[in-house]
């Protein structure tokens, strides 16, 4: 089976440690959540995984070879796809060459490119959208836009960081559909990172728990829920990242 793996990952700013020695790794057709209060280390994790960021200890393996020294397009090209917190769209162009852009990029024509990303479009349930100037959108419509850009080429791994941000609980019911459909439909290993720890719950077979820099639990849901250092770790942040407690009990 593919793999995409950290290995005792450890990442270091002037002597900080944002991370240290991290394990986790992402399956293909299987959801993987990954949460922490904020300041945790989850972005640097994504970063690290996607080139963006050279770890300073431990590896990034995709199917057993190392990615050490990759350019993110490297990665990408791999088959390691990934959204931001951010958006980061083509803001004057239309959400239909958002797409294209990337198919372009992975080294397919413009008609190639064209055509998936409308494929794309519909099968996402959006391609109303595709005229639409990327800048003009809602912002939940971006994250949704911003998903089917990293769904191009058909990647076998797909790293969402905070797609369900500012969502409205129906909206986070509709992403959370997607993403049962992204691991499902597509076969992709999905990456969930989330401060909506009820949708990681509720969506994940396996979880990681970030504090610091580091690994304090992982599992399945029902054992983060009954994890007291879980609790722990977001009770001691609750003024910076609120967490219902409800959302980390069990349900009876």
């Amino acid at each position: 089976m593919r793999s995409l793996r950290a290995d005792s990952v450890s990442v270091a700013f002037a002597g900080l440690k944002a991370l240290s020695a991290v394990d986790l790794e992402i399956v293909p057709g299987r959801i993987t959540g990954l949460i922490g209060p904020n300041g945790a280390g989850k972005t640097t994790l994504v970063n690290v995984l996607t080139g963006f960021q050279a770890p300073t200890g431990g590896a990034v393996q995709l199917d057993g070879a190392s990615l050490s020294g990759l350019k993110p397009f490297q990665v990408r090209r791999r088959g390691i796809a990934r959204t931001f917190q951010g958006g980061r769209l083509f803001r004057d162009l239309p959400v239909i060459d958002n797409l294209e852009v990337t198919g372009v990029g992975l080294g397919l024509s413009r008609r190639q490119a064209v055509a998936e990303a409308e494929a794309m479009l519909r099968w996402m349930g959006i391609a109303d959208l595709g005229s639409r100037i990327a800048g003009t959108l809602p912002y939940t419509d971006e994250r949704r836009v911003a998903i089917g850009r990293a769904l191009m080429g058909r990647p076998a791994f797909v790293l969402l960081d905070e797609p369900a941000a500012g969502m409205s609980g129906p909206e986070a019911s509709e992403l959370s559909a997607l993403i049962r459909r992204i691991a499902a439909d597509l076969g992709c290993g999905v990456l969930l990172i989330e401060h909506n720890v009820g949708l990681v719950l509720g969506l994940c077979e396996h979880i990681v728990v970030l504090d610091s820099g580091a690994v304090i639990e992982e599992g399945p849901p029902a054992a983060i829920r009954a994890s007291e250092k879980v609790r722990h770790a977001y009770m001691g942040t609750a003024a910076d990242a609120p967490v219902p407690v409800e959302a980390l009990e069990i349900a009876p």
